[in-house]
């Protein structure tokens, strides 16, 4: 005979948002008991941020420069 193995269902699909919720209390909880645990967190993201400013001034930079270098004319007149 051939007997299928049980494949009862998984939980529910509601289930998820429950274990998510849990996740993120539990989380939570870690940030209460230790606040400077995200610190170096905050410090990366900032530090991104801060490049990310960087590179479009520079960008920009770029642009009016090369617009500027653009408009010279060589020729006398």
């Amino acid at each position: 005979m051939n007997e299928t193995p049980d494949r009862s269902p998984g939980p529910p699909a509601d289930r998820w948002w429950d274990v998510l919720l849990a996740d993120l209390r539990g989380r939570w909880e870690a940030v209460r008991r230790e606040p400077d645990a995200g610190y170096s967190t905050e410090t990366v993201v900032v530090t991104g941020l801060l490049v990310v400013a960087a590179l479009i001034v520079i960008a920009i930079i770029v642009a009016k420069v090369t617009e500027a270098a653009n408009g010279i004319s060589l020729v006398g007149g």
